[in-house]
């Protein structure tokens, strides 16, 4: 910029001179005598000044064909020069408009044009470290996954564009199945670039679905401090881990580490209805009743489930159906309006032959929330009340298609698991699951689920020669009185369906 405007002030000051001595010439009387070799030259004032100008621009000449000279002798000597530089612009001009051509290309889907095009901006600007990059894409997207990787595998030579090569490859591994090497990548790109949110989340789940609890916690405290993830996600997740390291310690033998492990993870998440039940009963193991109750009780005021109920129920294992029903009005009581805290009454109920209490448990619930779980209770207790068969057999006809009721659900592919894990079986997505109704699909009967009741009506024949097995009999065998103190899987309903369990595998 200075050295702009010193020139500037140097043409403008030698305009001026040229100017002043022109004006002298043109003022004075006499001209310009010139005596070369014995010869004389004689100008008057016009022609000195004419000759002046002609001098000037003859000299501005000879020095621009010098320079062009030089240069030309640079040029061929392989020296910068200003004709190379001019060139240069061409090339990298033609260069970045085929890379731009190759990214609209790459962008629209024409993946065998954006090849091309990164292959010709190569030629001009060769940049490999951006050319690469946009041949793999186009590379993958035409499906030619080996030029690819030798694309990717170029990459990994240069310090800039590593991350980027390391990356391809392991995601080309996790495609093909190879969780093993993608695994291996993913921790070396992770080393590479540890802010990296999405390469976070890959190992995440890479180590997840390799049962690499430590590591994934260890990736999951990285999400924490880059600041990929807020806290309480962070405390929740962390609680999976750990509950899902415990369950590994339990499976080694190493009893008492596991049940140290899932406290651990009960007190970073209460909410986490499995680590609460897996707590509780490390609390009974060491029989410490009145922390497990405790802590199960936190945990339903939380979220109501099943689960918990069975932990409850094995706080006292021998208690009568009576001694249980009392016991579990305190559990009961924290949300009695809650959908599962009607279904245990009324399983409590039916376990103390209580059959017209059990009606008033559960409540409206055949009519506002009718799954597979009520109606079967309902068949319970019609049966337990002495209603004819085929008013209990109306309520297993409308229990086979009802709703299967809450499960676990994952919420990102909808695929239901029987139990709890902290990894989907469909699509690997980690902690996904929810307990929840799942979607509702239009499957039907041939013939249409309301003909049942009227096709499983009253038999005629006669009483004493119908004695075939009844799946019936298997939900209301506690209610005879000869039947000894069930066992604690089998008591209350307190577990997962209870009293209900039965009756859904009659259905």
């Amino acid at each position: 910029m200075l050295w702009s405007l010193i020139k500037i002030v140097l043409f403008v000051a030698i305009v001026a001179a040229l100017t002043l001595g022109a004006s002298y010439l043109l003022e004075a009387e006499g001209g310009i005598q010139i005596t070369v070799a014995g010869m004389e030259f004689t100008f008057g004032p016009l022609q000195s000044v004419i000759a002046a100008i002609v001098l000037f621009v003859a000299v501005w000449l000879l020095l621009k064909i010098v320079s062009l000279l030089i240069a030309v002798l640079k040029f061929i000597n392989g020296d910068e020069t200003a004709i190379t530089r001019y060139f240069d612009r061409n090339r990298e001009r033609k260069g970045y408009q085929a890379l731009g051509d190759g990214l609209t290309a790459l962008a629209s889907g024409e993946g065998r044009v954006a090849l091309a095009k990164a292959q010709k901006a190569e030629r001009y600007l060769h940049k490999p470290e951006v050319t690469d990059i946009l041949a793999a894409q186009a590379a993958e997207q035409i499906g030619d996954t080996r030029k690819a990787e030798d694309i990717y595998k170029r990459l990994l030579k240069n310090d800039a564009t590593r991350f980027v090569g390391v990356r391809g490859i392991m995601k080309q591994r996790m495609a093909q199945g190879d969780t093993d090497t993608a695994l291996q990548l993913a921790k070396r790109a992770f080393a590479l670039k540890p802010k990296h949110e999405e390469m976070q989340d890959t190992l995440l789940q890479l180590q997840a679905k390799k049962a690499d609890w430590s590591g994934a916690r260890k990736t999951l405290q990285a999400k924490l401090k880059h600041g990929n993830m807020p806290r309480d996600l962070h405390k929740r997740r962390d609680a999976v881990l750990a509950l899902s390291e415990a369950k590994d310690i339990l499976d080694e033998g190493k009893d008492v580490e596991a049940r140290e492990a899932a406290i651990s993870a009960n007190k970073t998440s209460p909410d986490l209805v499995p680590a609460a039940a897996m707590a509780a009963r490390g609390y009974i193991g060491d029989g410490r009743k009145k922390n497990a109750a405790r802590l199960l009780k936190k945990a339903w005021q939380a979220q109501p489930h099943p689960d918990l109920a069975a932990a409850f129920a094995e706080i006292e294992p021998a208690e009568s159906p009576a001694e249980r029903l009392k016991r579990f009005r305190t559990l009961i009581a924290i949300h009695p309006d809650h959908r599962e805290s009607k279904l245990l009454s009324a399983e409590l109920h039916l376990a103390a032959e209580d059959f017209p209490g059990a009606r008033r448990a559960i409540g409206d619930l055949w009519e506002t929330e009718p799954d597979a779980r009520v109606l079967t209770i309902m068949a319970a207790i019609e049966r337990g009340e002495g209603a004819e068969d085929a008013i209990v057999r109306g309520w297993l006809a409308k229990a086979l298609t009802a709703p299967r009721g809450p499960q676990w659900v994952c919420e990102n592919c909808n695929n239901i698991q029987t139990d709890w894990s902290p990894v989907c079986n469909n699509c690997d997505a980690f902690d996904t699951l929810s307990w929840k109704t799942p979607p509702r699909t239009d499957v039907s009967l041939p013939g249409g689920a309301e003909m049942l009741p009227l096709l499983v009506g009253p038999s005629t024949m006669p009483k004493d020669e119908r004695h075939m097995p009844d799946p019936l009999d298997e939900v209301v065998s506690d209610t005879a009185p000869d039947v000894p103190e069930a066992e604690p899987a089998d008591e209350a309903g307190a577990g997962k369906d209870a009293a209900s369990g039965e009756t859904q595998k009659a259905s």
